[in-house]
């Protein structure tokens, strides 16, 4: 039994179909009755491949780039391969023309280009998937930087995933695969990444609140919307002159200090991750600019994701835990974190978390990569089945970029020793955040509740001890049923003896010669059998059908 198929998906469900087929996953498509429209002579898939399948995901357009970009951190789902060349894919392709840029942001923002600003270029910064950026000026002079949503994205996003949910629908009802990884949830993430990032408004709100978490970092810029030229499909920022950090000339790098930066930048994603809750999770050397004045500046802030407290309290339990190399310590603390599945290997878990660790912890400082120890953990949980919340993985992402970034500005930079150096100031952050005025006043309104009513509660238990009324429930067995239940077993045991009894005496009396005959045999041996059968199909019936019902209705 296949997919059953829409006629406006069956090119992407063909597109989908030759994707599994052709890296890896042939036994999905023949299961879901896809086999039918892809050719037979697919090859094994070796690592040259895994760059294929990045070109593949781009050529098919915004909604599988952004999956390629979620499914680079899955370490669960696929092979080290695949993940480095879903990581390493950027998100570049052809602009389109100037005409739609114009009438896109005439429309948006009510007024003609002209008259809105007093330059705009025509020729695009760069171009990607979801949108391009154009440099403009605006009517005071101001440079800025206008993000413009390609035309028509959002109808080819909606019919994708579409499309994909009712693959991974099929997949998690019907095989082994999709049952252990779950496609479901997965996708579920990937549309609200992607409808949140469809919105430049809610981009525009995440620039002004990590621009405000972060002021406290000297040498960290992020640029500030322009509200007024903001709509859901064009977003105005702060022009920031500078160059991708990839693009630096080794001579370049001499310039500058680049440990400093990538202390820097380092401890302000701690910093996002474990005190403000709030964190950009596609921290790629794409996404980093160093400006001319010798700042990091973080651009692209359309991906961005939140964690409780509580979850933050356990993640730097876990990275302290990475960063000393506890390997038991660490794989407690990550089952905390999630929730374990019928299939869940608790003692090899425990033990390759175990070893994951400790083997990071003896790694030189090039090999050292936390973001590649997150990444492995939740490997190692998938194949052991445990369930690790999405925003493990959205963690996992953000560190494992962050790790080539710092590792671009410094190849010697060490993750482990930044974490336990700001190990302290963290803590000491977490818990001024908790005094905030908010959290006060909820405590002393608490108090000042507890205080009003503690005389009256005190005087009703001591009145209570007085009169002898002090009473402790237990919610314990129920007596009553549990003494009707025995009295029951008795009475049934005690039948059972009697119809013993009467079976072993009429058999007895079957030898008592008498002349009362009943067919030919003792009539009172016969009465008392009778009896006893009688007895019996009662007692057969009483516990086939009334404790039955009983049962039901307990």
């Amino acid at each position: 039994m296949g997919i059953s198929l829409k006629t406006e998906h069956l090119k992407r469900y063909k597109d989908i179909a030759l994707l599994l087929m052709k890296y890896g996953r042939s036994e999905l498509v023949q299961k879901a009755g896809l086999e039918a429209v892809l050719d037979e002579n697919i090859q094994e898939v070796d690592a040259a491949e895994a760059v294929e399948l990045a070109a593949d995901l781009e050529k098919m357009g915004p909604t599988f780039i952004k999956l390629a970009q979620l499914l680079s951190t899955r370490a669960d789902l696929l092979p080290p391969p695949y993940l480095e060349a879903l990581a390493r894919l950027q998100d570049n392709v052809a602009p389109f023309s100037f005409g739609d840029v114009e009438e896109i942001v005439s429309t948006e923002l009510g007024v003609r280009l002209s008259k809105g600003f007093a330059e705009f270029a025509a020729t695009p910064m760069a171009a990607a998937s979801l949108g391009q950026v154009h440099f403009a000026r605006m009517r005071d002079g101001r440079p800025v930087v206008v993000k413009v949503q390609r035309p028509g994205v959002r109808q080819i996003i909606v019919e994708d995933l579409e499309a994909l949910e009712a693959v991974a629908e099929f997949l998690d009802s019907h095989t082994e695969t999709g049952k252990r990884y779950e496609f479901q949830p997965m996708l579920l993430e990937l549309r609200k990444s992607l409808l949140r990032e469809l919105d430049y408004r809610q981009e525009a709100r995440n620039l002004s609140t990590f621009g405000d978490n972060l002021r406290e970092f000297a040498h960290l810029d992020v640029p500030r919307p322009v509200e007024d030229y903001t709509t859901s499909r064009v977003l105005t920022m702060e022009y920031i002159q500078g160059k991708k950090i990839t693009a630096l000339s080794p001579l370049a790098r001499i310039d500058i200090n680049g440990f400093a930066l990538a202390e820097h930048l380092f401890h302000a994603y701690l910093q996002q991750i474990l005190v403000d809750g709030f964190f950009h999770a596609d921290p790629h050397p794409g996404n980093v600019f160093l400006t001319d004045h010798g700042s990091i500046a973080l651009i692209d802030l359309g991906m961005m994701a939140r964690i409780t407290p509580g979850f933050q309290e356990q993640l730097l339990q876990l990275l302290l835990a990475i960063s000393e190399g506890h390997g038991d310590e660490a794989a407690n603390i990550t089952i905390k974190m999630g929730e374990p599945k019928e299939s869940f290997d608790d003692v090899m878990f425990k033990r390759e978390i175990g070893d994951l660790v400790t083997q990071h912890k003896g790694a030189n400082l090039q090999e050292i990569n936390t973001g590649h120890v997150v990444l492995e953990i939740t490997r190692i949980s998938g194949e052991r089945g445990f369930r690790l919340p999405p925003e493990f993985t959205m963690i996992a992402k953000a560190l494992l970029n962050l790790d080539q970034v710092v590792h671009t500005l410094d190849p010697n930079f060490n993750p482990n020793a930044s974490i336990r150096r700001h190990a302290t100031d963290i803590v000491r952050q977490r818990m001024l955040k908790s005094l905030s005025p908010g959290n006060i006043f909820t405590t002393a309104l608490e108090a000042k509740e507890f205080a009003e009513k503690l005389p009256s509660r005190v005087n009703k238990f001591l009145d209570a001890v007085a009169n002898n009324e002090l009473e402790l429930k237990v919610d314990a067995i129920d007596e009553k049923v549990l003494m009707d239940g025995f009295q029951k077993i008795a009475n049934r045991i005690t039948l059972g003896l009697v119809l013993a009894a009467l079976i072993v005496g009429a058999a007895l009396m079957m030898r008592v010669e008498t002349s009362y005959k009943i067919l030919g045999y003792p009539g009172l041996a016969i009465i008392f059998f009778l009896v006893a059968a009688g007895g019996a199909i009662l007692l057969a019936y009483n516990i086939l059908f009334y404790d039955e019902k009983t049962g039901k209705k307990s």
